[in-house]
């Protein structure tokens, strides 16, 4: 994944850097207000309509004070007063993605798309603390949503064994 972040336009790198970061949907992050913007907020979810605490670590908050717009910390490309698209980010990902797959640097049957961020942030927390109940309250999981979390934390080993299966290998 380093890779394809290296080549993406800066603004869409920094959203997904977000995503890695914070455990947030895509559009959650590229939901985020100027005036509201605070290195400890709360965010709600456009997709469950829960709220959750997130931390910023400081050099990724200052970058993105640095890149807020008027309204938008993610400012669409040709009309401030409406956010960036997830698709715009999606098609920027997919691009750069494509073009190591190509090469060789990154497995051809890798899935790598808007959503990698989160799973990212869900392996990272799973490598971190061995737990569970941790992972799903980074990703605002509720109790029945186990399975789920467990999927999440586990993207990294799931993947490797389907690239195995198919031949390939997972470089890091």
């Amino acid at each position: 994944m380093g890779h394809v972040l290296a080549a993406m336009m800066p603004e869409n790198r920094l959203v997904m850097e977000t995503c890695i970061a914070t455990g947030l949907r895509a559009s959650d992050v590229l939901n985020l207000r100027t005036e509201r913007l605070r290195q400890r907020m709360t965010v709600r979810e456009l997709k469950t309509g829960k709220t959750r605490r997130v931390y910023f670590p400081r050099e990724l908050y200052l970058r993105l004070v640095g890149n807020a717009g008027k309204i938008w910390v993610f400012e669409g490309r040709t009309d401030y007063t409406k956010h960036r698209t997830r698709q715009a980010v999606y098609r920027d990902v997919r691009l750069c993605a494509a073009f190591f797959q190509r090469s060789g640097v990154v497995p051809r049957g890798a899935t790598i798309g808007t959503h990698t961020g989160r799973k990212m942030a869900a392996v990272r927390e799973m490598q971190r603390t061995g737990d569970i109940e941790a992972v799903g309250r980074l990703l605002n999981h509720s109790g029945r949503d186990k399975a789920v979390t467990m999927l999440y934390a586990l993207a990294d080993q799931l993947t490797a064994a389907k690239l195995e299966g198919k031949g390939g290998h997972l470089h890091e």
